[in-house]
């Protein structure tokens, strides 16, 4: 065991598992009920959508754009981070709306 001073405050996101898991918390207040989290070797994974995994290692988590391009965020802001997957996915939402596509063939 590591020695730790007393008085010294629990950090969680110092550990990606328990930063992970605050995600895990924050994400149902954005919508995305059902996740599913893994923690291995220094690395935690949230799986949000089917198409939407975040990593968490190295004190950030870890996404990618629609395009593919890397998004990262703070490891100490989980709730920060939730609202960015569910900023991410509900423009990603809007953007491939049944009422655009009705209006697109109809015109």
């Amino acid at each position: 065991m590591l020695p730790v001073r007393t008085g010294t405050p629990y950090l969680p996101w110092h550990d990606p598992g328990e930063a992970t898991r605050l995600l895990r918390y924050a994400l149902p207040r954005q919508g995305f009920t059902h996740t599913y989290q893994s923690n291995r070797h220094g690395e935690s994974v949230q799986s949000v959508l089917t198409e939407l995994t975040v990593r968490c290692n190295d004190g950030s988590f870890v996404w990618n754009e629609e395009g593919g391009a890397p998004v990262t965020h703070p490891i100490d802001d989980p709730v920060g981070a939730a609202r960015r997957i569910a900023a991410r996915y509900r423009q990603r939402e809007l953007s491939h709306s049944p009422i655009d596509s009705v209006c697109d063939h109809t015109a």
